[in-house]
């Protein structure tokens, strides 16, 4: 079983942030892969099927992003995923704008709903898809930046960028994270 999880913040008005890109992810390979509607458990929306030959699972923590993990621990032992099973798709500040990777481990550089999950699987090493939404314009507080709407050009690119990260989520099924990693790292 593959748990692949998108962070956000639950509720309308926070549709459309770039914090809630991993929400987004889901949603895309949710249709992608025609899995059943999402149902409420473990603080969460969730959808199970088969995608691609494997097991998947997708989980949307309705926890807001600070307590991500509180919604994604109950959920990986219930299904009983494995950390290296655990696929986390989510914003990063650190990342430009359009950059899509992935990586395996490592800390939460500041990002709250990583921080959260590390705190409550036990361990960062998870399969992260870091969607890059750039660093924010001077004067900007990197909160408010990531909790504000893609401006008319970002939102018109954001089609392409979510399918690219929903792309690297299929290849770590497909081919496994190091075969994954390899194919979108790689420069034509």
């Amino acid at each position: 079983m593959l748990l692949v999880v998108g962070l956000g913040n639950p509720g309308r008005e926070h549709e459309g942030q770039r914090h809630n890109v991993g929400f987004t992810v889901t949603g895309e390979l949710r249709r992608r892969w025609g899995l059943p509607e999402p149902r409420a458990r473990w603080n969460a929306l969730w959808t199970r099927g088969v995608a691609l030959g494997a097991d998947v699972a997708l989980l949307e923590p309705q926890t807001y992003m600070n307590l991500s993990g509180d919604a994604v621990q109950p959920a990986a032992a219930f299904l009983e995923v494995k950390p290296g099973d655990l696929v986390v798709v989510h914003d990063e500040l650190d990342l430009r704008w359009k950059d899509v990777r992935l990586k395996v481990g490592g800390g939460h550089g500041g990002h709250n709903g990583l921080r959260s999950l590390i705190a409550r699987v036990g361990t960062p090493d998870f399969v992260r898809v870091r969607v890059g939404v750039g660093r924010p314009p001077p004067g900007w507080d990197p909160a408010r930046w990531v909790l504000s709407r893609f401006d008319p050009v970002d939102r018109a690119e954001l089609p392409d960028v979510v399918a690219r990260a929903a792309d690297a989520v299929e290849l770590v099924v497909t081919r496994g994270v190091a075969a994954a990693m390899s194919a979108l790292h790689t420069k034509p």
